[in-house]
């Protein structure tokens, strides 16, 4: 067992290296905080989901404020698809005013302004 310890030790450097390569592209591709308070402001979404971006002017509205990033990116994209009358699934969301919006916003403005609402300070949680 001890000719495999080098083998293990270089394979587990190996593993760590790469894990940091991923994160450190990850953290290069998260959109840009400052343009993603341009784009929520150029496409006047505090207009139904406030100025906050936590205090709807409809409760039915969901709050951005804090939600995560990933779930951002994907409901705008799933917008986008519904405008184009993509084919009904579980990746299409279909609503002609956020349609309407999101078909303006191009995939570096959906990344940054995905960023932005992360940034601010939200009331969601995750229910223990």
């Amino acid at each position: 067992m001890t000719f495999l310890t080098p083998l293990i030790k270089s394979l587990s450097l190996g593993a760590a290296g790469a894990a940091l390569a991923i994160l450190s592209t990850g953290a290069q591709a998260a959109g840009s905080v400052a343009a993603g308070k341009a784009v929520f402001e150029r496409v006047n979404c505090a207009s139904c989901h406030g100025a906050d971006a936590k205090t709807s002017i409809d409760p039915s509205y969901p709050q951005l404020a804090g939600q995560h990033p990933d779930y951002l990116k994907h409901a705008l994209k799933a917008y986008q698809r519904g405008q184009s009358n993509a084919a009904p699934s579980a990746n299409v969301r279909k609503n002609a005013i956020m349609g309407a919006f999101a078909v303006q916003l191009s995939d570096k403005d959906i990344e940054d302004v995905a960023a932005y609402l992360a940034s601010l300070p939200g009331n969601l949680a995750v229910r223990k």
